[in-house]
């Protein structure tokens, strides 16, 4: 688990991001790939959308909506 609290983001459209949902990598919320490395069954979770916004992306990688905060963490406080 990375943090507890989500992560807000501006994205930008037709831009595409990779979410980390290993927790691994030096960039998060964003993927570097460290994955590749550290564990087999994780993978990034490709996102994009048709206009800029701000996003709140999990950053404890128990959301049941991936890459967008639940409130999962709540269950952690």
């Amino acid at each position: 688990m990375s943090s507890k609290q989500p992560y807000k983001l501006h994205i930008e459209p037709g831009v595409v991001y990779s979410w980390c949902s290993c927790g691994f990598s030096a960039t998060e919320p964003l993927c570097d790939g460290s994955h590749r490395t550290e564990t087999e069954n994780k993978r990034s979770v490709k996102f994009q959308s048709d206009n800029a916004k701000d996003v709140m992306l999990c950053m404890c990688k128990h959301t049941k909506n991936p890459p967008y905060c639940d409130g999962s963490h709540n269950q952690f406080e």
